[in-house]
């Protein structure tokens, strides 16, 4: 018999019910050091008091209008984004698979609208995860999120990670953009190298074609600067943000410069709860703490710290660790062994005895993004 909840998810065998900074707690009591942060999404941890006050003070004066109406919290957090980033304007959506959907239509309305008909594919990279709508997996392109649902919406061109000679190869009349995530989730926590970032700017720029970033994982403070691209120097046409801009909150964001985004006009693109007041409150909220300057070196700070330890497991543990990967705090261990077996092992951790005022638990993060 089918469960209530549809079975999608392989889940581990822990519920949490409630939260506090960087720790979870179960509710036989252990708790867990978090390192999956809701898959990047945590970006102030669990139940910031800031922003649990900036939630309730919204739910108490408005929920909901729509879109039909100016929302002030909307306006507040857009006007932010554009003053910190690349972007001139901004289109909110309640997640980063939104957030990808929104980003093919703008490249390809784009050049639509400049009389360019035939630029409507998109070259993307192996390994790559731009979330599981149809668009977002005809993105990525792996078997694993492709097999049984076809037929693909068509219109992607994929080629291997980090190979310059195929990336050059795939360039036609019909190519609109390059879609990338400066530092990939779901292939390992690969970080793409600054110069290839600016490689591929450069790339762009020659062949009259946008650049599109996936920054909702790597994005938000999670790097070490607000965006994950910044360390290049360089700027993408069009953004995807999500995950860390709520803080737990469910929303997302499309970040363009006026040229991208100048096909999408009144009625080309729209959302009943994107951008709604919760969430713009929230995410004003988390932004003011995460772009300050102080909280970015902060997160550069631990993860020097966090590098270090990592590293300091791969000599500890050499027949188990290959390596680590990332950048900032975005980092995964590259396991020589089944990587969801050394997971597996840290959920069955007990850890310190709780009675003797030590921490009950272990390290938990995801299976998929712990490579």
């Amino acid at each position: 018999m089918i469960p209530s909840i549809l079975p999608t998810y392989n889940r581990a065998p822990l519920s949490f019910v409630s939260g506090s900074g960087s720790w979870l707690t179960t509710d036989d009591g252990r708790r867990f050091l978090d390192l999956g942060a809701g898959i990047a999404v945590n970006s102030l941890g669990h139940a910031h008091p800031e922003l649990v006050a900036a939630l309730t003070a919204q739910a108490g004066q408005l929920w909901h209008t729509s879109n039909l109406y100016h929302i002030p919290a909307q306006q507040k957090l857009a006007d932010q984004l554009v003053d910190l980033t690349f972007a001139d304007t901004v289109f909110f959506t309640n997640s980063g698979t939104e957030s990808c959907e929104l980003a093919v239509k703008m490249a390809r309305k784009h050049f639509y609208d400049k009389g360019q008909l035939e630029r409507v594919e998109i070259i993307t990279f192996a390994g790559s995860f731009h979330g599981r709508s149809s668009a977002g997996i005809a993105a990525a392109g792996a078997e694993k999120m492709i097999k049984g649902f076809g037929p693909l919406l068509p219109g992607f061109v994929h080629v291997p990670f980090a190979e310059h000679d195929a990336l050059h190869a795939a360039i036609s009349d019909k190519i609109a953009a390059v879609m990338i995530e400066p530092i990939q989730g779901e292939g390992g926590i690969r970080q793409v190298p600054e110069h290839c970032l600016k490689g591929l700017r450069d790339f762009c720029d020659s062949h009259g074609i946008l650049l599109i970033f996936d920054e909702v994982q790597c994005g938000v403070g999670r790097s070490g600067k607000l965006f994950a691209h910044e360390w290049a120097g360089i700027e993408p046409d069009i953004m995807m943000v999500a995950k860390g801009i709520g803080g737990g909150f469910p929303i997302g964001a499309v970040l363009a410069t006026e040229d991208a985004a100048s096909g999408m006009t009144a009625g080309t693109h729209g959302s009943t709860y994107g951008g709604n007041p919760l969430g713009c409150a929230v995410g004003s909220a988390v932004l003011e703490h995460v772009a300050a300057p102080k909280f970015l070196a902060d997160v550069n700070r631990k993860a020097g710290l966090m590098r270090q330890g990592l590293e300091g497991l791969i000599g500890q543990f050499p027949d188990v660790f290959d390596g680590v990967t990332g950048a900032g705090l975005m980092l995964g261990l590259k396991c020589k062994a089944n990587n969801i077996d050394v997971v597996n092992a840290g959920y069955a951790a007990e850890g310190f005895d709780c009675a003797r005022g030590g921490e009950c638990g272990a390290a938990v993060a995801s299976a998929e993004h712990s490579r």
